[in-house]
């Protein structure tokens, strides 16, 4: 990250943050940007230039109630303490890995997403969709980048593939270490504008990032032969000055990414599926073969495919359980341990 003297609006700031800030704060405490995340401190950026501070706030709070990176921030200049966490524009957030239910905060105040995929087999419609519905879930922007055209002679069958989720979704295929290449993201990386980078491992993340700031200060490794995969190498979230005048958000590869509260997305990234099923003859149509079923017959006439709907299926699923309290995610066991049981 880097550390110039940057005004204000050069780092991001918008009318919807300075709105927040008290007009007769006698503390005096200036907003700064969080540019990185690490154990223990938090680098800020602002008009004063870039400090390292303390995260000042308890573990019992809510994890939403800590900084991340993107977020802005109100620092006392005597104390270095932040003092107030600013409203977000929007908030990445996940469930962390393992069963404990606990909330792992991405990035906050981004302008747009660059989802990253690479065009060899580790290509995955599926986990395009989940980046999609977290997305759409915040209102930011989605732009596809697909990386690592060096590995196929067909890059435009990826690329259709991609363009075939969403009626409109913008796809750039990109070769990640070529600057010309990767100039065709410019248009969203202009002053003051944020943009994060999701995918999985091994997909060209640092190696895209160290192109568009004409660096190689971010460690890149090979994909392993075998499944076209790679072990990541972004280890901290921070955010990179791009020569266009914005700000790269690099986050760590997230291969389990589970969906939490993002009903209004999904409800997006499947729209077609969601307005074929306003259609059905019954509200609670489950589309299994009931009489009247507008989602089987838009599969009939191939509007739709079966492995659309199972996929959609499956999300819903998987996000009801999620955001289910645990009771309720005791009583969903108890239901699919009773199907299970019928159909042995």
């Amino acid at each position: 990250m880097e550390s110039p003297h940057q005004t204000l609006d050069e780092l991001g700031w918008r009318a919807f943050f300075s709105a927040q800030v008290p007009q007769a704060d006698e503390s005096g405490a200036k907003p700064y940007r969080v540019m990185a995340v690490h154990r223990g401190k938090i680098a800020v950026a602002g008009e004063g230039g870039a400090l390292d501070i303390q995260p000042g706030f308890g573990d019992g709070l809510a994890a939403e109630d800590h900084p991340t990176v993107g977020d802005w921030v109100l620092v006392d200049p005597v104390t270095l303490q932040i003092t107030q966490i600013l409203k977000r524009a929007n908030l990445f957030k996940r469930r962390a890995p393992g069963g404990d239910q606990k909330t792992q905060l991405i990035a906050a105040n981004v302008d747009t997403l660059f989802i990253v995929a690479s065009c060899n087999q580790d290509f995955s419609i599926p986990r395009l969709e989940r980046y999609l519905i977290l997305a759409r879930e915040v209102g930011v922007h989605p732009v596809i980048v697909l990386t690592k055209t060096d590995l196929t002679d067909t890059p435009e069958a990826f690329a259709a593939a991609a363009r075939d989720l969403q009626p409109g979704l913008q796809v750039e295929t990109i070769n990640g270490k070529d600057p010309a290449s990767a100039a065709r993201l410019s248009d969203w990386c202009g002053k003051g504008q944020t943009v994060a980078l999701v995918g999985s491992s091994g997909v060209g993340k640092s190696t895209l990032v160290n192109t568009l700031r004409g660096s190689d200060s971010i460690a890149t490794q090979d994909i392993r032969k075998a499944d076209g995969t790679g072990r990541h190498t972004t280890t901290v979230r921070e955010m990179h000055r791009l020569d266009h005048g914005g700000w790269l958000l690099d986050t760590p590869g997230m291969r389990e990414l589970q969906l939490t509260d993002v009903a209004s997305g999904l409800a997006v990234v499947f729209a077609d599926i969601v307005e074929a099923a306003e259609q059905c003859r019954f509200s609670d149509c489950a589309h299994k073969g009931e009489p009247g079923c507008a989602v089987l017959a838009a599969i009939a006439s191939g509007t739709l495919t079966p492995a659309r709907l199972d996929r959609w299926r499956a999300l819903v699923a998987e996000e009801t359980y999620n955001s289910a309290s645990p009771a309720e995610r005791r009583a969903l066991d108890r239901t699919a341990a009773a199907a299970a049981a019928k159909r042995k």
